[in-house]
């Protein structure tokens, strides 16, 4: 199945977005690419793509960042990102890889694709790099008032996904807090932590801020808010440290030579603590496939995002999701009860 990719979306598009395309068509997956026709097909003229599986569908309008999310997907029905999930509408396409704007990404994805069943609403999931591989922690941005019904379907979903596109083989999922105690937490997180309990998940029950990059949990469950926060103070804390590391660096001469000496290892960090490395977040809870990827993304992490998405369709990560909602549907009567 082709993937519809936004050749208009993030901070250096068309150019980063075509040449990620392109490798990623290298590897042997068919692209749609959606933008200004004539500004994508120049990018293309720059790389060798005689017999690539590349075809280019043009559109009129871009969404910027600022714009409102639902608005521009109503107004711009030729916009490069809504063109783009409606080839996955019509079945043209199976996937879209948007690096613009992420409300947009996740409006476009329930006004045209609508909701799974047993979804109250979709998250969006970012993988981040841990002491154990990858872990996953949704929401972190979709939804930024949350009830318990909805975190509960956050767990079940990232806990698939975890599964089938992470190779995770039962994932531990928990829910993050301000302690690990039964009392901690807010009214939010106490009525989502009897939700889960009650499920056919591995829950571990309560997390703190700490243990997110450990390696213990494999699915991480929060608000949008806090989830979003997360991410921006993760992402902000790499950049600090690898500047404070760099001065620290330049202002000795023996850590200039212990430097050379352990570069490699150097290297590794920083290649596992890239969001390019993960390339895109999916939109878990739409009736398609969706990866949004960082507005800052490089032509590595587009193509990561697009292999991402080829590898969510072959692993049929929603047909999974509609089973495990379905097998977990009791705890919708809970969540009722609870607001009795």
């Amino acid at each position: 199945m082709k993937i519809a990719v936004d050749a208009m979306g993030g901070d250096y598009a068309p150019s980063a977005v075509v040449d990620g395309s392109v490798q990623a068509a290298r590897d042997g997956i068919s692209l749609i690419l959606v933008g200004d026709g004539k500004k994508v097909e120049a990018e293309l003229s720059r790389h060798r793509t005689k017999n690539l599986p590349i075809s280019v569908r043009h559109s009129s309008e871009v969404v910027g960042m600022d714009e409102s999310p639902a608005q521009s997907i109503r107004s711009k029905k030729d916009s490069s990102i809504r063109v783009c999930f409606d080839l996955v509408k019509r079945g043209e396409a199976g996937a879209v890889v948007s690096a613009g704007n992420s409300g947009a990404a996740m409006a476009a994805g329930m006004f045209v694709l609508k909701k799974l069943k047993g979804v109250d609403r979709p998250a969006i999931a970012v993988c981040v790099p841990t002491m154990k591989g990858p872990a996953v922690i949704l929401d972190v941005g979709g939804n930024v008032d949350c009830k318990p019904i909805h975190l509960a379907q956050f767990a079940i979903m990232g806990d698939v996904y975890a599964r089938y596109a992470l190779k995770k083989e039962r994932p531990r999922v928990g829910l993050l807090s301000n302690g690990e105690e039964e009392g901690k937490g807010n009214e939010l997180t106490r009525l989502t932590h009897e939700l889960l309990k009650k499920t056919s998940l591995n829950y571990a029950g309560y997390i703190e801020g700490k243990d997110v990059y450990g390696g213990t949990i494999d699915v991480i469950v929060t608000d949008g808010f806090v989830g979003n926060v997360v991410l921006k103070l993760s992402e902000g804390l790499v950049e600090a440290v690898v500047r404070m590391l760099k001065k620290e660096i330049m202002e000795s001469v023996s850590a200039k030579i212990g430097y050379l000496l352990a570069k490699g290892a150097f290297r590794n960090l920083k290649k596992k603590l890239d969001y390019a490395e993960y390339g895109g977040a999916p939109l878990l809870g739409i009736d398609g496939a969706c990866m949004i990827s960082h507005g800052a993304s490089s032509a590595r992490a587009i193509k990561n995002a697009i292999v991402m998405a080829a590898g969510y369709l072959n692993a049929g990560v929603n047909d999974r999701l509609i089973e495990e909602l379905e097998k977990n549907g009791d705890m919708e009567k809970v969540a009722v009860r609870q607001l009795v």
